[in-house]
């Protein structure tokens, strides 16, 4: 995604180009790394002339950035002794389900680590840098900063707020309307529009729904139309546990998380036997404590929701201020009346409305998509 505006921020200029070329090995960790983030690697030579290795983060569980930049370099016979590595986040400094990505650059002799920005995860926060250095290892930071923590925001957002970044997907007429008012709404957009969606669904740790929409469309919330590595987990806001056991939600091998606002033993173990984990928030007036649900979610590890939900559970969202970006399809029809895109309000004057900032805008097929955040949320 390309922030409009790029240039007049002088945080956001270009990086130079070899963290510029790790920034795009980076970007196919996307779908790919989650939870862990997106990070890309590449070793040159001491005189800046020859690259000998690149790489970027595979499956949780699987070798990082840096681990497949030194493999690439050892299987093109490259010796990386006084190399200098771009990588666009801090290299690890602890053993979790690989080990530390810092002993192994200085173990190979790499002489400077050139690194976009620190870890944010505390159980590395500098302490990467930190050992690097202890072992001789020069470290560089800043280049490629900005867009290393664009691409690493759900990161970011579960490591330093303690909850995913929420954002949320519609698709609507240019009047503004999801569905006429039978619930009907396939398809408001293109076929070009649905395959784009399904790409930023790929990019999420889940997508989530209400409800309503699994009772009225039976959604699958997977990813069919676009490349896809690994499955988003589906979540679902079901306050009364209505779910049919039999929904097309349930899919073999994908975690799938209830939030429910009443206990039902029977119903739980129902859908329980289907391979549902519930979880039991409840909140004001019977319905799910939302906030809790995202801190919920960030403990399970998930650094991007991914909402496609309809005007009910959208305005409460909202309402809550829980939303951090809004990604919109606009076809270029007209239907009157129909569903409204979110469900809140009402406002008493002007001065009460949801203010946004638009991202990007770009035609997709006959379709306009537009990406908005709310000001400030990405401020963490």
């Amino acid at each position: 995604m390309v922030l409009d505006g790029i240039a007049d921020n002088p945080l956001m200029q270009a990086p130079d180009p070899s963290m510029q070329q790790a920034l795009a090995l980076a970007h196919r960790a996307i779908g790919l790394s989650e939870p862990n983030p997106r990070v890309g690697c590449v070793i040159v030579s001491a005189d800046g002339q020859r690259v000998l290795g690149e790489g970027h983060t595979q499956r949780a569980g699987e070798a990082h950035a840096e681990i497949m930049a030194l493999r690439d370099a050892a299987e093109k016979n490259q010796p990386v002794a006084g190399g200098t590595a771009y990588v666009t986040l801090e290299p690890c400094s602890h053993h979790g389900r690989t080990g530390p990505c810092c002993d192994a650059l200085a173990a190979a002799g790499i002489g400077k680590v050139v690194a976009a920005l620190p870890d944010p995860n505390p159980l590395v926060a500098g302490q990467g840098f930190a050992r690097l250095r202890a072992a001789g290892v020069e470290v560089v930071t800043g280049s490629g900063a900005a867009e290393s923590r664009e691409l690493n925001i759900g990161f970011f957002s579960r490591m330093v707020r303690g909850t995913p970044w929420l954002r949320m997907k519609i698709a609507a007429t240019l009047d503004g309307k999801t569905a006429l008012d039978n619930g009907a709404s396939q398809w408001i957009t293109s076929e070009a529009a649905r395959a784009d969606g399904h790409a930023w669904r790929a990019r999420a740790g889940a997508v989530l729904t209400g409800i309503g929409t699994l009772l009225e469309d039976n959604p699958r919330l997977d990813v069919r139309l676009a490349p896809a590595a690994r499955q988003p987990d589906a979540v679902v806001v079901d306050s009364r546990l209505d779910t049919p056991p039999d929904a097309n939600i349930f899919q073999p091998g994908r975690r799938l998380f209830i939030y429910a606002a009443v206990k039902d033993a029977k119903r739980q173990a129902a859908l329980e036997a289907c391979g549902a984990t519930i979880v039991c928030l409840p909140g004001p007036g019977g319905k799910v404590d939302l906030a809790a649900m995202l801190r919920d979610l960030a403990e399970r590890e998930v650094n991007e929701l991914h909402v496609e939900a309809g005007h009910k559970l959208n305005g409460s969202l909202i309402r809550e201020g829980l939303v951090d970006e809004i990604l919109v399809y606009l076809a270029p029809k007209l239907v009157g009346q129909g569903r409204e895109m979110a469900n809140f309000g009402p406002l008493a004057d002007l001065a009460g409305a949801v203010a946004l900032e638009f991202l990007s805008h770009e035609m997709i097929g006959p379709d306009l998509r537009l990406v908005a955040r709310i000001p400030g949320r990405d401020k963490f």
